[in-house]
């Protein structure tokens, strides 16, 4: 025989080989497909095909036909349900605007209304075991952690220190460079906020500047790659079942791919900082991430921490400005009681020096706070029930039920709020000139109960410190016409399209 011959043999013989294992390689997907189908028409049908009204505008989409967003059919449905509750057959969820309700779940019954298994599957790929995914002993722990080190003087100070810094050393020479273009630039406010938001939380929370607000305003990966993760991993609980993502997950195709390709970046990126921390050394860094090296080893661990971080004071601090902004572009004339109050408290053409002058603007606080009563950072937010249960306005809930409250519908709703509820008013705040705080179960923006935020009062002073700074230099206006903002998907409510403004310095 030949060697050619031989030669020939051989690669006819690999063809084969290739092409047996291609052929296995398909019928084991195809089965796979197949073995799914089977699953998802045999145990997702009897949710999936309800045929009751609200079911049937869910999964066609027909609430956008009279609707901008989602939560505002939400709001139309509880509006009009004697109770303030309603189900989402098909998806498995009740939802409440009602704050006896609320204060049942997340108080009364805290114990038998935990973050649940579904949740924590839905967000674990992102979150893993950080404080927003996990119930037990865990949660407790990491709450007992940041409670103890969030509630320092120390930590307030420096939070007050590294907000006023990224606010006069680069938000503030930002806008100044925009207005003073002859206001021929729009600027997308909302993407400044979330530059801004970035860079304080990671200076806050690791001792660490991504610089993503200087002036030639860079692009992050770990910022693009946290939006995308953070986008996708909401957009799983809106699906019908959970088992179409689980699915595409394991096929690893379409948004699943996309989703393992952003937390592979995040894990990257996240990783390195936690590297760069050791070391520089951190038993004497002044930072959050550092008071929790002192405790925690475990890297994946404090990967998953660092990411909590991320979620809780960068998107929602962006947020809630971009809201504020947007209100108070339409709104003059709380602008102009806003910079009446802070020369009063601080004096004309004084700058804020200290943590504490903040408690005396009332007005400030109560325009920040009825801000987010109509636009919420986080507009809904689930648990899981683990035993049966009946809430305080009769609805039966079964164990294993997606129980869901809605602080956007509860801060429209007549019943709690009066025939006003939908007008922008601050005053509903104060009780002669004096902020007061509304019952946090009918208010439930920060949570409340045993959950209620942990970082509301540094969330409080970064709102704060950049509308005093902002609004005493500059005025804004709106870039496009006024609007009711469309809510992109994500963890936290974000305008579709950003807010484009023009911005102005403010004279006399």
């Amino acid at each position: 025989m030949s060697l050619f011959h031989h030669s020939s043999m051989e690669s006819e013989a690999s063809w084969w080989l290739q092409f047996l294992h291609a052929s296995l390689y398909f019928l084991i997907f195809s089965l796979t497909i197949i073995f799914s189908l089977f699953i998802l028409f045999y145990y997702v049908r009897p949710r999936f095909w309800c045929n009751c009204e609200v079911c049937h505008t869910y999964i066609t989409s027909g609430w956008s036909l009279q609707f901008h967003n989602l939560c505002d059919w939400y709001t139309h449905l509880l509006r009009n349900s004697p109770t303030q509750t309603i189900d989402i057959h098909v998806l498995g969820n009740t939802i409440t605007a009602n704050p006896n309700n609320v204060e049942y779940m997340l108080k009364t019954r805290f114990d038998n209304f935990p973050k649940g298994k579904p949740f924590s599957t839905i967000l674990g790929d992102l979150l893993g075991r950080g404080i927003f995914n996990v119930d037990g002993e865990l949660w407790k722990f990491q709450r007992k952690m940041a409670s103890l080190e969030l509630g320092r003087i120390s930590m307030r100070s420096y939070a007050f220190e590294v907000v006023m810094c990224e606010t006069e050393r680069r938000l503030m020479p930002l806008l100044a460079s925009v207005a003073s273009k002859n206001n021929s630039n729009v600027l997308d406010l909302q993407d400044v906020f979330r530059r801004f938001s970035f860079d304080t939380i990671c200076k806050f929370s690791f001792g660490l500047d991504p610089k993503c607000l200087e002036l030639s305003l860079p692009i992050s990966e770990f910022a693009i790659s946290f939006d995308l993760a953070s986008k996708l991993s909401a957009e799983r609980a809106m699906i019908a079942s959970p088992i179409i993502w689980k699915i595409k997950r394991m096929l690893n195709i379409g948004s699943e791919k996309k989703l393992s390709e952003a937390i592979k970046m995040i894990n990257i990126l996240a990783q390195e900082v936690i590297r760069q921390k050791h070391k520089a050394g951190f038993s004497d860094q002044k930072d959050l991430l550092s008071r929790f090296m002192g405790t925690v080893s475990d890297v994946k661990y404090l990967r998953d921490i660092v990411i909590s971080f991320l979620l809780a004071g960068r998107d929602t601090v962006a947020s809630s400005l971009t809201s504020l902004f947007w209100l108070l572009s339409t709104h003059p004339e709380v602008e102009t009681a806003i910079l009446h109050e802070i020369d009063r408290v601080l004096g004309p053409n004084e700058d804020l020096v200290n943590f504490d002058q903040m408690r005396e603007l009332h007005y400030l606080q109560a325009v920040i706070y009825e801000s987010m009563r109509l636009l919420p950072p986080i507009q809904f937010d689930s648990k899981f029930c683990l035993d049966d249960d009946v809430l305080p306005d009769g609805t039966f809930v079964k164990k294993g039920r997606r129980v869901t409250y809605h602080p956007y519908a509860m801060g429209r709703m007549e019943g709690i709020w009066g025939p006003d509820c939908l007008e922008f008013k601050p005053e509903r705040w104060l009780k002669d000139g004096v902020f007061f705080q509304e019952n946090p179960f009918k208010y439930p923006v920060f949570q409340a109960g045993l959950r209620v935020c942990l970082g509301k009062e540094m969330a409080l002073v970064e709102l704060k410190c950049v509308a005093i700074s902002f609004l005493r230099r500059f005025k804004i206006e709106l870039a496009a016409p006024h609007r009711t903002p469309r809510f992109s998907p994500g963890l936290t409510a974000t305008f579709s399209g950003g807010l484009p403004v023009l911005v102005r310095e403010r004279r006399g």
